[in-house]
């Protein structure tokens, strides 16, 4: 099993959008194969900052969910969104892998 986390700085005036184009995302993200969990937080000190928390039952499951067309949209529209890149760390139970 991992856990990727995918830490987001959202401009504060594109807070609203991101939002509504992560939902069609993570309805779909929960279907794919390999899928455990899939998550959008919103933190509770920092509106601009947003987590997704995933859970997978392996990294080859991961590998096709970075081409689905879901993810393909959602990435046009967070692409506009961020004030910062994305940091994303994905978690094994050996080790923790940050991008």
């Amino acid at each position: 099993m991992i856990y990727v986390v995918a830490t987001l700085s959202v401009k504060p005036e594109a807070r609203a959008e991101l939002i509504e184009a992560a939902k069609a995302c993570i309805a779909e993200t929960r279907k794919e194969a390999g899928n455990i969990a899939y998550d959008l937080h919103e933190s509770v000190t920092d509106p601009t900052r947003m987590v997704f928390v995933e859970q997978w039952e392996n990294a080859e499951a991961l590998v096709p969910h970075r081409t689905q067309e879901h993810m393909k949209t959602f990435g046009r529209v967070a692409v506009k969104c961020f004030s910062a890149p994305p940091k994303i760390e994905i978690i094994i139970p050996a080790d923790v892998v940050v991008r």
